[in-house]
């Protein structure tokens, strides 16, 4: 039988339980920002191969090793919990190990949000050379943050059982 004290409340099941369940979900929205990141990050890296690429800029080809070496720390934090799964596997540490995959998949959306935002600003500088470009940007990330961590944040506060 197991201990009370293994049990958590508002869900009737065991550490190791809530573990599986909460790596299971981690999973799912991995798959979701893995396709993004990797759909992006494969765009970047033909960009370079374009006839476009030699006509840019300083400024231009600086943005654009920038997003290209932030598409791809994005790529490795949001793959990384598969293979931390993968060396853990059977080591009875997956409690530790949802939260280390959780953390790298944090880093992993911040590392998104601002791949994004790099792309969109070097697709906009080269699309037009106008000096809106930096507040349509600004208002793109503010809007993810807001999708991504503020309505999120709220609801959590706003919801969650004292």
């Amino acid at each position: 039988m197991v201990q009370a004290a293994e049990r958590r409340t508002g869900r009737d099941e065991t550490a190791d339980e809530r573990a599986d369940r909460m790596w299971g979900e981690l999973m799912q929205e991995i798959r979701v920002a893995q396709m993004g990141v990797q759909i992006l990050f494969g765009f970047l890296l033909t960009v370079v191969f374009t006839p476009k690429y030699a006509n840019l800029g300083d400024t231009e080809k600086t943005i654009y090793i920038v997003t290209v070496v932030l598409g791809a720390t994005a790529t490795g934090a949001l793959i990384g919990p598969v293979s931390l799964h993968r060396l853990v596997s059977g080591r009875r540490i997956k409690p530790r190990a949802v939260e280390w995959a959780s953390r790298l998949t944090f880093i992993g959306l911040l590392l998104l949000l601002v791949t994004t935002a790099s792309s969109l600003l070097l697709i906009l500088r080269v699309a037009t050379h106008d000096a809106f470009v930096p507040w349509l940007v600004t208002a793109v990330v503010m809007w993810y943050l807001v999708c991504w961590f503020v309505v999120p944040l709220w609801i959590r506060h706003r919801y969650t059982t004292k």
